[in-house]
């Protein structure tokens, strides 16, 4: 994952329907008399030949239901922290009260880029997604402010307090917009990596710049900036890295590593550009058909995988960036006055990121809050 709205990517596709229908077979019941038995054999027929399953008593179709099942994409490439965590919240799903909830995760970017899960979504053939917040921002523009701003947040204490701020919000606008939200998490920093070195701001004009495809205004920002943006799907970043077509790719250590990125653009800057942020979300009409026992518990353990994920992907970046030195990286660190000449460049976007990129609302909650945690814990200065 890349990481801005910009950034901090199918084997076989989900069935169309997420809920699967009820089925009864004889071989799976136990018959004390021929009648019952008859019965049996009458039902599964009738079952086979006409779907009748709104024939059946309640009771007979809800000891038959299989649990439901959900679809959940995500960019996270399989083995990292991120996909791990999913596939262990999936066990303790699976265990949930009333048959639990059967969850099937498609890593790895398999359901597409996160502009086109969300469409997914939005149609009925996805029914879950953990998204960056650039493809969280596809349903809520608001949740770009809490990775869109580049170089806004200084630490990751910053980008935790703003996280406490903003959720409940976004969470009730997401609700609106037909979206539950499950967890929000991070996965620490976004760095650049690219072919050659890349230090100051002039540098990076001179790159091929990788963004996430579907995002005009951003484009346009980059381009306004003398930036050289060439707008890709994820799944594009390492063919094209290989071609020429991009040169310079901003995503977290941990991404780079897993997806052998590093061995292709084996420079990085270690700027803080902006967090990976991100959260997973439920289609609510899918998750309205849970029962209520059901959905408590896969709150609860969703909230704990978010948790989780966020601490094992936050240390896993920094272990990355130690693997890739090891393998022939060069990481190239920023002193305080080069990061001075990126701040200054970072905060000449923001007029047209505020109220193009993250609402202006959102914006000014932002920018307001972290100025009085500033003030508060005595770091008022970079």
């Amino acid at each position: 994952m890349t990481t801005q709205r910009h950034t901090v990517m199918p084997t076989s596709p989900p069935a169309p329907s997420s809920v699967s229908l009820p089925h009864l077979h004889p071989a799976g019941h136990s018959f004390r008399t021929r009648a019952q038995a008859g019965k049996g054999w009458l039902l599964a027929l009738l079952l086979q030949v006409g779907g009748f399953a709104g024939l059946l008593p309640f009771e007979a179709r809800e000891a038959s239901a299989a649990p439901l099942t959900v679809s959940l994409g995500t960019l996270a490439p399989e083995g990292t922290s991120y996909h791990r965590s999913l596939l262990e919240m999936r066990e303790k799903w699976r265990k949930a009260p009333a048959g639990g909830v059967n969850l099937r995760v498609y890593g790895g970017g398999k359901m597409g880029g996160e502009a086109k899960m969300v469409s997914q979504m939005r149609l009925g053939s996805l029914d879950a997604a953990l998204l960056t917040s650039t493809g969280l921002a596809e349903i809520e523009p608001g949740v770009a402010g809490q990775q869109s701003i580049p170089m806004m947040f200084r630490t990751l204490d910053e980008v935790d307090y703003i996280a406490q701020k903003l959720h409940p919000t976004l969470e009730a606008r997401m609700e609106k917009a037909g979206f539950v939200v499950l967890f929000w998490s991070d996965g620490g920093w976004t760095h650049f990596f690219s072919k050659q070195p890349m230090i100051t701001p002039e540098d990076l004009k001179k790159v091929k710049l990788f963004i996430w495809a579907g995002d005009a205004t951003y484009h346009g920002i980059w381009k306004s900036g003398g930036f050289q943006p060439v707008p890709l799907e994820t799944a594009d970043i390492v063919p094209m890295l290989d071609t020429g077509l991009i040169t310079c790719v901003p995503m977290p250590p941990f991404a780079a590593l897993a997806t052998q990125i590093y061995t292709r653009a084996p420079h990085m800057l270690a700027l803080k550009w902006a967090p990976l942020t991100g959260g997973m979300v439920i289609r609510k009409a899918v998750w309205d058909k849970i029962p209520a026992e059901t959905r408590a518990e896969l709150l609860r353990t969703a909230a704990e995988t978010g948790k989780l994920n966020k601490a094992q992907s936050r240390a896993e970046s920094l272990r990355a960036i130690d693997a890739m030195k090891e393998k022939g990286v060069i990481v190239h660190e920023v002193s305080p006055e080069l990061d001075a000449q990126w701040r200054k460049v970072a905060e000449t976007f923001y007029p047209q990121v505020k109220g193009g990129l993250v609402p202006a609302d959102i914006f000014n909650e932002v920018d307001k809050a972290l100025k009085d945690y500033r003030e508060s814990h005595g770091s008022a200065k970079p």
